[in-house]
């Protein structure tokens, strides 16, 4: 009987291990269809190191990398009982706000600080500093969404002042020659000598600059439309309350335009942010195609800046999120989503609201974020392989 017994407990055994064999294998096919070729980033949790100074930086509304792969960011401070050491008398040894441009170096250490309201009113510092670009030059250009914010101000690297583009502190007007609208970015087509405006938060349009003088050479609104300030947008006409899911094709951009991003082809890619789609255009403003991504997303909108691959085919675009907390992983010949990296929570890799995206000509990833994320991410860019839907927060491996 035990004999018996064990001749039939060992033959069982055999069975259910070849069942798990079989059951492993079709797990395996089944991930293997889920996964993609993409690009795979891992999040680098100890970058950039600690500011010094007993410094803090608030909402970080701006990031740009220059040709050195120096990292720039612009953020909004902090008040109160969180900058208790800036308080007078001081509440606390610590914090103070840093200044509100920071730049770092490739590996993370801070280089430079500065920036703020000036001291002998010679430009007037934007109500609230929203976007950042560095040129050919390296100088810095910067923005804002504030009330009276219509210029955009450019400094030195060393954050000696330059220009005034745009004469400030005027209402908002998309078919304005002498200033602008809110400007929420700025990016640079150098060899043309051009700067690209996404006005913006007030504004709905693109408007071309020449590097130099600052001159308006061109705008244009949605699907290359002359911007139109009274456009009354379809959600609105058809509920009286606002945009809905099914409402596509607008004929104009919905503020905040939140970026311009020019290609080294020749095109032009815009963020209409709360109209979730991705508009492109040739440098003249003729309209070419447009891609919608996560477009039942209401509020803030699912578009919030762009960032190309640095491989000279600019392969990929990265798209950062806020309101769904990821950054979406597109293909840029067939515009389609291939993979998203990110999502919600306060760990590293994680974000409470994805702001602002650029790359490094290694292919990682610098993404800030606002509200209360207050955070400056760097994913490193570990190559192209099979990579999930949703690849997550990309933490670092423990092998």
């Amino acid at each position: 009987m035990n004999r018996n017994r064990n001749l039939i407990i060992g033959g069982s055994l055999v069975v259910a291990i070849a069942l798990l064999g079989v059951g492993q294998a079709t797990l395996e096919g089944v991930a293997l269809s889920q996964t993609v070729r993409a690009p795979i980033f891992e999040i680098d949790p100890f970058w950039p190191k600690p500011l010094p100074n007993g410094w803090i930086y608030g909402t970080v509304i701006g990031v740009t990398v220059d040709a050195q792969d120096h990292v720039y960011i612009v953020h909004r401070g902090v008040q109160g009982a969180e900058a208790g050491a800036d308080q007078n008398p001081p509440l606390a040894e610590c914090c103070s706000s840093a200044p509100p441009v920071l730049e770092f170096d490739a590996d993370g250490n801070m280089v430079r600080a500065w920036g703020g309201p000036s001291e002998t009113e010679e430009y007037v510092w934007p109500a609230s500093n929203h976007g950042l670009g560095v040129d050919q030059m390296g100088n810095i250009w910067i923005g804002g969404n504030g009330g009276g914010d219509s210029h955009v101000l450019k400094f030195s690297q060393q954050g000696e002042y330059l220009s005034t583009y745009g004469e400030p502190r005027n209402a908002p007007n998309s078919s304005a020659t002498n200033h602008f609208g809110r400007v929420a970015d700025i990016e640079f087509d150098f060899a043309a000598n051009e700067a690209y405006f996404a006005d913006g938060y007030a504004n709905k349009r693109v408007a071309i600059v020449d590097i130099d003088s600052g001159e308006i050479k061109r705008t244009w609104g949605a699907y290359g439309n002359t911007p139109d300030d009274s456009y009354q947008y379809v959600g609105e006409r058809r509920s009286g309350t606002g945009w809905s899911a099914d409402d596509y094709e607008e004929q104009q951009f919905r503020t905040p335009v939140h970026c311009a991003e020019p290609s080294n082809d020749g095109l032009v890619y815009v963020c209409d942010r709360p109209n979730n789609r991705v508009q492109v255009f040739q440098t003249d403003g003729t309209y070419v195609r447009e891609a919608y991504y996560a477009p039942e997303t209401l509020g803030d909108g699912a578009i919030w800046d762009i960032a190309f691959s640095p491989d000279p085919e600019q392969s990929f675009i990265y798209v950062a999120d806020g309101k769904n907390a990821r950054i979406r992983i597109i293909d840029r010949q067939s515009m389609e989503e291939v993979s998203t990296i990110g999502t919600g929570g306060r760990y590293a890799g994680m974000f409470q609201a994805v702001h602002s995206i650029d790359t490094d000509s290694q292919g990682n990833i610098y993404a800030t974020e606002t509200y209360e994320g207050r955070r400056l991410h760097k994913f490193v860019y570990k190559g192209i392989g099979d990579a999930a839907r949703h690849q997550g927060a990309t933490w670092p491996s423990r092998n």
